[in-house]
């Protein structure tokens, strides 16, 4: 699938994308009180870009300027910002570092 083509309340999106503009990770409290890591970059294909939220293990897989598969993804909206979601059932795979 094109980035182009991904809308709000997707699921099951698998997508293939270089990764660009790699945030830090910062800590925040999730509603059952534990804690969990987060950080944010960019996903783009030759179609579009959008923003792709990493979570805890996947954060330290990703670097920028490597190319990845998401594999069962879905799109949320976040602040009005569209973003794309590993989410707990997806997958990240790295095709080329």
């Amino acid at each position: 699938m094109n980035i182009k083509d991904l809308r709000d309340r997707m699921s099951r999106v698998d997508v293939e994308g270089e990764i660009t503009d790699v945030s830090d990770p910062r800590v925040v409290s999730l509603r059952d009180g534990s804690q969990a890591r987060v950080a944010n970059c960019t996903i783009k294909d030759e179609t579009d870009s959008i923003k792709l939220t990493l979570w805890n293990e996947h954060i330290d897989m990703i670097k920028e300027g490597m190319k990845v598969r998401i594999t069962n993804g879905y799109v949320s909206s976040f602040r009005g910002e569209r973003q794309l979601n590993v989410g707990r059932y997806g997958k990240i795979e790295i095709l080329e570092e």
